[in-house]
């Protein structure tokens, strides 16, 4: 892992709310943008995790909430964005990062073993989430002019496609979502761009064997010293999120040690 400076204040006083912060790539983005001076909203189904995230920043002294929210639910995003504005007033940066994995055990007969509820539950939470978060945030950022909107796809949808087939379909919607709202945001002054993680050690994974087994089956030099780890990302995050990236939009940035090169 990378060893990360703390960077200030680029993210002062902005309002950021990142789904599924409660563990990995999620607290990572929570912690590192509380580090740069924003306000955090911690959105997950597990309010007592995202409350121990909320524990953290407040013990930085920052400023953050924890909200109970299924992204696959209309209402529930809608209430996510409601509470916010309630809280802080304004949503500058919406964080599309909850999402779940195949719960189907991975063999050379995945896609026939592959259920419709599996299928359903993964693109409802990786796919159906960020769209009803962001269609939830976007009255609020068209009222002010501006807001950014982070997404996160994979990057082993640009080296491994064939693994987790209803996963790696959603991520794939993940990158088209993201390059169409780009273009029809644009003149809100919205940015909408993604990030594409690659295999990311500390993610709690529903299904840590057929991860195990994708390791073994995979073959990959690393590029770079080391694994990556959930703070290797946050730099690209705070990237997208502050004004360093405002003539960016639609954009895909592979974050993945060189694994998709």
């Amino acid at each position: 892992m990378l060893e990360r400076e703390n960077r200030g204040s680029r993210l002062k006083d902005k309002v950021v709310i990142v789904t599924g912060g409660v563990w990995g790539i999620g607290r990572a983005f929570c912690l590192g943008m509380a580090d740069e001076g924003a306000k955090i909203v911690a959105s997950d189904i597990d309010l007592e995790a995202a409350m121990a995230t909320i524990e953290e920043i407040e013990a930085m002294g920052g400023e953050a909430m924890a909200l109970e929210t299924d992204i696959s639910i209309l209402e529930d995003t809608l209430e996510m964005a409601r509470r916010t504005v309630e809280r802080f007033g304004r949503i500058d940066i919406l964080v599309n990062n909850a999402a779940v994995i195949s719960r189907v055990k991975l063999t050379e007969n995945s896609f026939y073993e592959l259920g419709p509820d599996d299928w359903d539950r993964v693109m409802a939470v990786n796919l159906k989430g960020p769209f009803l978060c962001t269609r939830a945030v976007f009255p609020y950022m068209k009222e002010q002019n501006e807001g950014r909107i982070i997404n996160m796809a994979s990057g082993a949808f640009f080296s491994e496609p064939d693994i987790f087939v209803n996963y790696m379909a959603s991520k794939g919607g993940v990158i088209g979502l993201t390059r169409s709202l780009s273009t029809a945001l644009a003149q809100y002054n919205i940015n909408v761009n993604c990030i594409a993680p690659g295999r990311n050690f500390g993610e709690n994974l529903d299904n840590k064997a057929a991860w195990e087994e994708y390791e073994r089956r995979t073959y990959f030099q690393s590029s770079l010293e080391g694994g990556e780890y959930p703070e290797d990302l946050v730099g690209a995050a705070i990237f997208l999120a502050s004004s360093d990236s405002d003539f960016i939009t639609g954009q895909t940035i592979v974050v993945d040690d060189g694994m998709a090169s």
